[in-house]
């Protein structure tokens, strides 16, 4: 076109001619975003949640010794079995609740539920936040209602009574 400008016809006003132009724009500076968006989505999307849960624990480098055994418990014995084969790109919040609901089902304690779940909910927000849901999978979801003062803790005069009392 040896250089010179192209109008692109069939706009009414030049108002709509600029808001095109301005949508054009954005649109190509947003590329690289949704490119690198594309390529998490692509690379961890397929991906398992065991493997994927490995890399997440593998960046918690704050946890103490005692707080890695318990993830690994509640990992091992608990989110695994029921989630560790599912792809990623195919969490919902039904797939949570109906996870919530298995442990019910089995009998787990609040204590033990509202923990495994807390694991879940801290995998699925580091996958959220990289980008791999359109839609937050945990959004909706009732968690387990463990209430820690419902805990009955038996007083020391229990087990050794007050001489003379």
């Amino acid at each position: 076109m040896s250089g010179k400008q192209v109008e692109e016809s069939g706009f009414t006003t030049q108002d709509k001619a600029i808001e095109r132009l301005t949508e054009i724009y954005k649109e190509k500076k947003a590329a690289p975003r949704n490119q690198a968006r594309a390529e998490r989505v692509a690379k961890y999307g397929a991906m398992r949640f065991g493997e994927y849960a490995a890399e997440w624990k593998a960046g918690q480098r704050d946890l103490a010794p005692s707080s890695l055994r318990h993830l690994d418990s509640l990992l091992e014995h608990h989110v695994f079995p029921a989630l560790e084969s599912r792809r990623m790109n195919t969490f919902d919040h039904k797939v949570v609740d109906g996870f919530i609901r298995t442990m019910e089902r089995s009998g787990a304690g609040l204590a033990t539920q509202a923990n495994a779940f807390d694991k879940l909910k801290s995998i699925l927000l580091d996958a959220h936040r990289l980008g791999l849901f359109d839609e937050n999978p945990l959004e909706g979801v009732k968690p387990p209602q463990y209430d820690p003062k419902r805990a009955v803790i038996p007083s020391v005069n229990l087990f050794h009574p007050v001489p003379g009392g």
